[in-house]
Order: C-alpha cells, then sequence, then structure tokens
C-alpha cells in the first residue's frame, strides 16, 4: 500500500506590510518644505544676499574666531581636563576628595550658565576689583600683633580681565567640568573592574593603569556624549555678552542688522555661521566615534560578507 504525501507546502504568496501612514507623513513634510522654500524665494525680508554680505565683514570673522571657536576650544579644555579630575575624585576611597568633587558638580550644575557669566563679569569685579594673594585675615593679624604690612604678597587686577574672552572661556568651562565630570566617570564605570585588577596584578600603580589601561577604554562611552557637548558649547558662546564679550558671533551678526535696521539678514548670518561650524563638528564626532569604536561590535556589511564567506565553505 502506496502512502502520498506532500514533502513541503506549496508557494506562499507573501506579501509586505502596508503603510499607508508612512506616505502621508512623507506628502505632510514635502508641503512643509515647499512653504519654506516659498517663503525663502518670495518675502523678501529675508534678505539673504545682505546676509551673506554680514558673514565676511571683518567683525563677524573675528567674532567667529575670537568669540565662538576660541571660547568653545577654551572651554572644552577646561572643561574636559577637570571634568576627568572630578570624575576620579568622585570615585576615590577618599570621602574628602568625593566630597569635594559631588559639591562642585552639584553647585555648578544647578547655576545657570548666563548666571554664571554675569556672576564672573560683573559681580566678582564688583565685590573683588583687586585680589590680594596672602595670608588670610592678613589685615585683622597684623593690626593685633601690631606689624607695619597686612602679610599680602601680590596683587591681582581682576577688573582688567573681568570683560575678556578669557573670564568667559573659564565661566564656560568651570560650568561644563561639572557636566563632563558625570559623562567621564560613566565612561570610567563602564570598563570591566577586572581591567583595573589585572594591570594592579603586574605591578601598575594607580595613576598609570588609569592612563594606560581605564581611560583609552572608557573612551568608547566618553566621545559620544562630549561631542554633543562641544557642539553645545560652540551655541553656548553666544552667552559671552553677559560677561559682557562683545568680540562674539552672534553679537556682531546682530549688530549689523540693528545699525541697517534689517534685523533679520543678521539674525540669518550668524544662524547659517553656527551651521557650518556645528557640521564640521558633527563630521569629526563621527571620524572619533568610529576610531575609538574600533574592536566593539561589528558592522552590518562587515556581518554579511563574514556569514557568505562562511557558507561557501
Amino acid at each position: 500500500m502506496t502512502t502520498t504525501t506532500e514533502d513541503r507546502p506549496g508557494r506562499i504568496e507573501a506579501r509586505p506590510v502596508r503603510h499607508p501612514w508612512r506616505w502621508v507623513a512623507v506628502a505632510g513634510i514635502a508641503v512643509l518644505a515647499a512653504m519654506l522654500i516659498s517663503s525663502f524665494v518670495t518675502n523678501e525680508r529675508w534678505n539673504f544676499p545682505f546676509a551673506f554680505e554680514i558673514m565676511v565683514q571683518r567683525p563677524v570673522i573675528e567674532g567667529l574666531w575670537k568669540g565662538t571657536i576660541f571660547g568653545t576650544f577654551g572651554a572644552m579644555v577646561i572643561g574636559i581636563v577637570l571634568g576627568v579630575l572630578l570624575a576620579v575624585m568622585r570615585l576615590s576611597t577618599n570621602p574628602v576628595l568625593r566630597g569635594v568633587a559631588f559639591v562642585y558638580t552639584w553647585f555648578f550644575r544647578a547655576i545657570p550658565r548666563y548666571v554664571l557669566l554675569v556672576l564672573l563679569g560683573t559681580g566678582l569685579v564688583f565685590l573683588y576689583p583687586v585680589f590680594d594673594i596672602g595670608v588670610p585675615f592678613g589685615q585683622q593679624i597684623s593690626a593685633a600683633l601690631g606689624l607695619s604690612t597686612d602679610l599680602t604678597f601680590a596683587q591681582f587686577a581682576y577688573r582688567d580681565l573681568s570683560s575678556t574672552i578669557w573670564v568667559g572661556a573659564l565661566g564656560l568651562g568651570l560650568s561644563e567640568a561639572a557636566y563632563m565630570a558625570e559623562i567621564a566617570r560613566a565612561g570610567i564605570l563602564s570598563v570591566d573592574r577586572g581591567q583595573t585588577e589585572a594591570a594592579q596584578a603586574l605591578g601598575m600603580p594607580p595613576g598609570k593603569t588609569m592612563r594606560r589601561i581605564v581611560l583609552p577604554q572608557a573612551m568608547r562611552v566618553i566621545v559620544p556624549p562630549t561631542g554633543n557637548e562641544t557642539i553645545a558649547m560652540v551655541k553656548d558662546t553666544s552667552l559671552l555678552i553677559a560677561v559682557p564679550v562683545i568680540v562674539e558671533l552672534f553679537y556682531q551678526s546682530y549688530q549689523f542688522g540693528q545699525r541697517t535696521f534689517q534685523i533679520m539678514p543678521g539674525i540669518v548670518a550668524g544662524t547659517i555661521w553656527y551651521l557650518i561650524v556645528c557640521s564640521v563638528l558633527m563630521v569629526g564626532q563621527y571620524f572619533l566615534e568610529r576610531r575609538f569604536g574600533r574592536g566593539f561590535g561589528t558592522a552590518p556589511a562587515a556581518r554579511t560578507k563574514a556569514t557568505e564567506a562562511g557558507g561557501e565553505h
């Protein structure tokens, strides 16, 4: 007796899942894009030719380099160096170091950057136009002992620097250090504890272990948010007017618009420069992430090729 069975099922007529709302979203985006382009072309108040003229003016270029780019660079150097130091202090077994790092991050994360810049640029110069460097309570001690000196070793005229880019970069850097401390701490904690223990077993001191073993591996976690913080810092340099620092991109471009009674071209000029600078930084961030992410996972294309190569054998 012969039994007939089907070895396999019949042909499956599979149909892709339809997504009609995707096309509705595409149509809506297309309409909005067309409306925006129409506004650029038909509304003469944008005045893009004049905006391009403002972009290449010498005060604007000077504000771009000295205020925006140099201010960003200086603030991020201070923020990264101090932030890594604070992160190491937060992870220390010394309670005093942990407490100091916690108080620092608590204070500077709670103070708005604009308020901090006003404090450094206006408040401190009112309280301490000249900083005296010497023995604390020197005047009281010298008066009590009948000394002819107030025990001051040197003086620093803070009022001479209170309105410069140096104070602005310092203020932004001190604020940024509080955020970088948390970013660096998260990166350090992402490294397996066994890496540190292995280095210690080889007799490597703690400082060298941090520099040579932990931080290089933590960079994979630290780089992406640090890139975001750098891009955000480019935009935060527009707050330097609170110091006040007038050699800054947006202030200079906006002043051109005010002097010519064409505000919008001045704003557009500054906006375009911000877009250019941030786009360059985004490209740099992409390549840094690729560099420090090597060895952590495989790209989809590489996985496909590896699978195909394995199947040939």
